[in-house]
C-alpha cells in the first residue's frame, strides 16, 4: 500500500502505510524488512524534497544493514550517494560511489558507476580526474547503455566549457543530444517518452547557454538562432507528436481484439468513477474501500495506458507516421508568424535564462537573470497583483516593478502594439502576462498593464501551432455556433434536487474537503449560481436558436459531454468546476452533474483520457472554470492539463483560467468576451483583450485578480 500511494504521489498516505509496515517489521525483528522500507522512506523523503529527513531515513537504513552484514548494501548506498552530490557534499559522495565500485558485478554498473564519479570530480574542479572516469565509463560500454553514454559526453562537454575549450564542448554536447532523441523515440508510450525528456532538460538547457556564449563571443556567426532552434526542440515535443496522431485513425488495421480491450478498459474506467462517487457518498464508506478503489483506478489506467501503446505499436498508420520534427528559425518566420505578431520565447535556466523576439524577418536574443531571481519575482507579482482583490492602481504598478525589468524589458524597444505570441518556460506559464505592468513615464504614471497595447496569446510551442494549422485545413468547419454545458448539480443538498435522497455523512465531507486539498478529487463543490447567469447572457447573444444547445442542471452531465453532437458546434463552453490533479495529470478533468433527478450518484467527471477521446470540430473550447489552465509542470512539455487534451480532441485554441475566479465577475467577463467575438466579430484574442479592459474601466471587479486570469492557448487566427 506504501508503494501503491507513492506511485500515485500521494507522500501522507505513502509515509503512513511505510510507518506502519516498518513497526510490523520491528515487532517481527525482520532486520532485512526495516532496512528496505527505511530506505523507501528515504526515497519518498527525496522525491518531496526533504532532503534532510531523507538523509536521515538513510543513514538509519544503513546501519540497520551494516549491523546485519548479510544484507545488501547496494540501494542503500547508491541512495546515500546520489543524495550527497545533491546536497553538495562531494566528498562523501565520492566515498560511497567508491564504495559501489568493489560491489560492481559487471560493466555496465561499474561504468555507470565511474560516470557518478566523473561528476563528483568534474564538480570538484578536478577536471582531468573527471575526465579520466569519463572516458573510461565510454570504453567500457561500447555501443551499449545510451543513457549512460550520453550522461559522460554531457560530462565530458561540462569539463571542456569549464577549460575553455567551447568548440569541443560543443561537440560532445551535440553528440549526447542525438544519442537523446534516438533514445526518446525509441520509448514506447508517450508517458515513458514524456518522463524521460523532462529527466534530460539539463542537457538542452546546457547545449543553449553554451551556443549563447559562443554567440556572445560571435555575434555574427548565427549561434543565437542556433540556440533558439534548441529551446524549440526542447518544447512540446510529446503534444508535437500527439497532435500529430490526432489526424490519422491510430486503430484502423490494429486486431479486433486490442481495439476490444481498450473499449473494455474505458468501460471500466467510467464504472470506476461511478463506484468511487457511490463509496465516497455513502454513510458506511471505509478506509479500507477507499483504498481498495484508488489502487484499482490507478491500475486500470496503468492498463489503459499498456494497450494504447500496443496499438500503436500495431497500428500501420502509426508505423507510417514519421516523427514530426520541430521547426528550425526560418520555417516559424515563413509559416507562423505574420506581420502583425511578435513571438516571445523563454529559457530559464540555472544560472542565467535567455529571450529570444522574433518577428517574421528578425531575430534578437537577450539574458535574462538566473531562474531563481525571476521564480522570486513572479511569486511576488502573484502574492500582491493576483491573490490581493483589492489592490490599488499603484500597487499594482509597485508589483511589476521586480518582475517587468527582468522579464520584459529587454524587449521593450520591440514591443509596438503588436500581438505577442509567448512560448513561455517553468513559473511562467503561471504568470498572467496580461497584468504585468508597463512602467511608468512622464507621459502615464498610473497602472498600464501589458494588455492596453497588446493582444497576447500563449503557445505551448511554436511548432505545436503548425500541426494544428495543417489540421484546420484539412477538416469540415462545424455547422452550428454555439454548445454550453453550465450549471451542474454537484450534491446531494442542492434545492433542485426535489427527493429524499440521504445526504452524505459529514465524515464523508470533511475527508473529502480535506484530501481536495491534496491529491484526491472527489472534493465538497459548491454550486456556481453565477454561470446559469453567464450561459443564458451568452445564448441571448445567437438569437437563432437552431444554432445553439444547452444543458443545464442535471443534463450538464458526462453524456452530453460525451456526446457526438457536440462536434456540430464551433464553440463549446463549460461553465462549471474544473479540477487539477498535479501528480497525476490523467486524473484532471471538468466536473459535471454529480447526481441524477432520483438522487442517484453519479460519474460527473470528464477526465483527460475522455477528452482525448472526444472528436470535436470547434474552433474554440471556453474552460469558464477554475484553474482549468494549469496542470503538472513537466520539464520540456511546459503545463501538461486540460488544454492538451482539448487540442488532441481537434481543438485549435482553448481559453482558460489560471485560478480560481469570482464567480460573477467570471458572469460579466464571458458576457463581455462573447459579446465582443459574436456581434462584433473580433476574433478570439482580440475580444479577449477588449472584455478585459472593459472590465477594468466599465465594472467594479477592476483588479487582476478578477479578469487576468483568463488566457487564450493556440491559435490566434
Amino acid at each position: 500500500m506504501g508503494d501503491s500511494y507513492s506511485k500515485l504521489g500521494d507522500y501522507e498516505k505513502g509515509f503512513e502505510f511505510y510507518n506502519q509496515a516498518l513497526r510490523i517489521y520491528q515487532e517481527l525483528g525482520d532486520y532485512r524488512k526495516q532496512a528496505e522500507i527505511l530506505n523507501k522512506i528515504g526515497e519518498l523523503y527525496q522525491q518531496s524534497e526533504n532532503l534532510e529527513k531523507a538523509l536521515e531515513s538513510y543513514q538509519q537504513a544503513l546501519k540497520i544493514a551494516q549491523e546485519n552484514s548479510t544484507l545488501d548494501l547496494d540501494s542503500i548506498s547508491q541512495n546515500l550517494a546520489n543524495l550527497y552530490f545533491e546536497l553538495g557534499e562531494l566528498e562523501k559522495a565520492l566515498e560511497f560511489f567508491e564504495k559501489l565500485l568493489n560491489s560492481a558485478d559487471h560493466a555496465g554498473y561499474t561504468a555507470f558507476i565511474y560516470t557518478k564519479i566523473g561528476n563528483v570530480y568534474s564538480n570538484l574542479g578536478e577536471l582531468k580526474t573527471a575526465l579520466q572516469f569519463f572516458n573510461k565509463s565510454l570504453n567500457l560500454l561500447a555501443t551499449n547503455y545510451p543513457e549512460t553514454r550520453a550522461e559522460n559526453l554531457f560530462g565530458i562537454a561540462v569539463v571542456e566549457r569549464k577549460q575553455g575549450n567551447l568548440d569541443r564542448a560543443l561537440t560532445h554536447i551535440e553528440t549526447a543530444i542525438s544519442i537523446i532523441e534516438k533514445t526518446r523515440i525509441g520509448k514506447p508510450s508517450p508517458e515513458e517518452r514524456l518522463e524521460f525528456f523532462a529527466s534530460k532538460q539539463d542537457y538542452y538547457e546546457f547545449y543553449i547557454d553554451l551556443l549563447m556564449e559562443l554567440h556572445q563571443q560571435n555575434p555574427s556567426k548565427g549561434y543565437d538562432a542556433q540556440a533558439f532552434n534548441i529551446s524549440e526542440r526542447s518544447k512540446a515535443r510529446n503534444l508535437l507528436e500527439l497532435l500529430t496522431e490526432a489526424n490519422i485513425d491510430i486503430r484502423k488495421g490494429v486486431e479486433p481484439e486490442l481495439v476490444l480491450q481498450e473499449r473494455t478498459l474505458q468501460q471500466q474506467l467510467d464504472a470506476i468513477e461511478r463506484r468511487r462517487v457511490e463509496i465516497y457518498s455513502s454513510e458506511n464508506d471505509s478506509l479500507e474501500q477507499k483504498t481498495a478503489i484508488e489502487q484499482e483506478r490507478q491500475y486500470l489506467l496503468r492498463k489503459y495506458e499498456e494497450v494504447q501503446t500496443k496499438i500503436r505499436e500495431k497500428s500501420p498508420s502509426y508505423a507510417d507516421l514519421t516523427q514530426p520534427q520541430p521547426l528550425s528559425l526560418e520555417q516559424i518566420q515563413q509559416q507562423i508568424l505574420d506581420d502583425d505578431t511578435l513571438l516571445l520565447q523563454y529559457a530559464l535556466g540555472e544560472k542565467r535564462s535567455f529571450i529570444w523576439a522574433v518577428t517574421k524577418n528578425s531575430i534578437t536574443s537577450y539574458e535574462l537573470p538566473a531562474k531563481a531571481l525571476i521564480e522570486q519575482a513572479v511569486r511576488e507579482f502573484y502574492r500582491q497583483a493576483v491573490t490581493n482583490k483589492n489592490t490599488s492602481p499603484e500597487n499594482l504598478s509597485k508589483a511589476s516593478e521586480p518582475l517587468y525589468p527582468i522579464i520584459l524589458a529587454p524587449v521593450a524597444s520591440q514591443l509596438k502594439n503588436q500581438r505577442l505570441a509567448i512560448v513561455s518556460d517553468g513559473i511562467l506559464h503561471y504568470l498572467p502576462f496580461s497584468a504585468v505592468s508597463l512602467p511608468p513615464d512622464s507621459s502615464n504614471k498610473n497602472y498600464l498593464p501589458l494588455v492596453v497595447n497588446h493582444e497576447i496569446v500563449n503557445l505551448p510551442s511554436a511548432s505545436t501551432l503548425s500541426i494544428i494549422r495543417q489540421d484546420i485545413q484539412q477538416r469540415e468547419p462545424a455547422p452550428k455556433s454555439l454548445a454550453i454545458l453550465a450549471d451542474p448539480v454537484y450534491s446531494f443538498d442542492d434545492s433542485r434536487l426535489q427527493t429524499t435522497a440521504s445526504i452524505p455523512s459529514e465524515t464523508w465531507e470533511q475527508y473529502n474537503l480535506n484530501r481536495s486539498a491534496g491529491q484526491l478529487d472527489i472534493g465538497v463543490w459548491q454550486r456556481l449560481p453565477g454561470t446559469r447567469t453567464e450561459a443564458e447572457a451568452i445564448l441571448a447573444l445567437v438569437p437563432d436558436k437552431s444554432e445553439s444547445i444547452h444543458a443545464f442542471d442535471f443534463a450538464a452531465n458526462r453524456a452530453i459531454a460525451t456526446n457526438s453532437q457536440l462536434s456540430q458546434y464551433k464553440i463549446i463552453h463549460f461553465a462549471t468546476h474544473g479540477l487539477l490533479n498535479s501528480v497525476n495529470p490523467e486524473l484532471s478533468g471538468i466536473v459535471l452533474s454529480m447526481v441524477d433527478k432520483q438522487g442517484n450518484p453519479l460519474n460527473g467527471f470528464l477526465r483527460l483520457h475522455d477528452i482525448f477521446n472526444l472528436e470535436f470540430s470547434a474552433d474554440l473550447v471556453v474552460l469558464s472554470a477554475c484553474k482549468t489552465g494549469l496542470g503538472k509542470q513537466v520539464r520540456g512539455e511546459g503545463l501538461v492539463g486540460l488544454t492538451r487534451g482539448f487540442m488532441y480532441a481537434g481543438t485549435p485554441r482553448v481559453l482558460v483560467s489560471l485560478w480560481d475566479v469570482n464567480d460573477a465577475a467570471t458572469a460579466e467577463m464571458m458576457t463581455r468576451f462573447y459579446r465582443l467575438m459574436l456581434q462584433e466579430k473580433l476574433s478570439p484574442t482580440e475580444a479577449l483583450r477588449k472584455a478585459q479592459l472593459e472590465m477594468q474601466t466599465e465594472t467594479e471587479w477592476k483588479s487582476p485578480h478578477y479578469w487576468a486570469a483568463f488566457t487564450l492557448q493556440g491559435e490566434w487566427r
